[in-house]
């Protein structure tokens, strides 16, 4: 089998922006059935690691965009993140921080008290409640330190297993699993990584064939593709270094086959 098939390209090189975007409509995508080829595996070792090969030129140090100087700031700013984005998020925590700079401070609100500080972020009052109701669990029953285990992270309120993956991952540097959030999602979804469509299923494929040692990074990397060149309506795929080994359903621009089922 060629090298060329385990990647799932059998394409010419991917052309610059400037040509890419002077095609016609009909070039940019190839509306092709799926793939017939035989021996193509989007999960063989050598398209995953080519894939990590690509990501690590396009985003070699990259970590956690929300803006945060503990592991408890690291819990607010992530529970404050769902359904809105870290640009908006990280305008709202340095004076959230300010006013109340322990979790002490945090676990000493309720949570009406608390939903002025966070309205802009969306779902303000389940967010305070989860936020209040964290800090004062960590009061309790971690002495005031935000647990590094995953199991007791779990227990405190607005804490998920992606919650729980950021800080422990960005903070504690444990790979203990995979961040999925909404990029992590599409994108998986999209380069065939997973078929899946719930988080923890997606988490656990990815978990299987990413190594161990990657999966902080990997996740870290994926949130910034997925920000600038992956996004979710009109991915920029005439400018992604990934393209050419993306069979994507919904791309809006091919030198490869479009696989009409992966998509996010």
């Amino acid at each position: 089998m060629s090298k060329d098939a385990r990647l799932g390209t059998d394409a010419p090189a991917r052309p610059s922006p400037s040509e890419a975007s002077a095609a016609t409509p009909k070039e940019r995508k190839k509306t092709i059935p799926q793939s017939k080829r035989k021996g193509y595996n989007p999960l063989a070792p050598e398209r995953v690691a080519e894939i990590l090969k690509r990501l690590d030129q396009l985003y070699p140090a990259v970590t956690c965009a929300l803006t945060h100087a503990s592991a408890w700031e690291l819990v607010v700013a992530t529970i404050l993140s769902a359904q809105s984005t870290d640009v908006n998020v990280n305008k709202v925590t340095p004076e959230l921080f300010r006013k109340y700079p322990t979790v002490q401070a945090f676990a000493a609100l309720t949570p009406e008290q608390l939903e002025p500080d966070v309205r802009s972020t969306g779902f303000f009052r389940n967010k305070s409640r989860s936020v209040v109701g964290a800090a004062k669990r960590i009061v309790a029953e971690f002495g005031g330190q935000v647990p590094d285990d995953i199991e007791k992270l779990l227990t405190l309120p607005g804490v998920a297993r992606k919650t729980a993956n950021v800080v422990l991952g960005t903070w504690f540097k444990k790979a203990v699993g995979v961040v999925v959030d909404t990029h992590v999602h599409r994108i998986s979804r999209r380069l065939e990584l997973t078929a899946n469509d719930d988080p923890q299923k997606i988490e656990r494929d990815l978990m299987r064939i990413i190594p161990r040692d990657r999966w902080i990074l990997f996740s870290h990397q994926i949130i910034w593709h997925g920000r600038g060149l992956c996004i979710a309506r009109k991915p920029k795929c005439a400018d992604c270094a990934l393209e050419n080994i993306c069979h994507a359903g919904d791309k809006t621009w091919s030198t490869v086959e479009i696989h009409k089922n992966a998509k996010a």
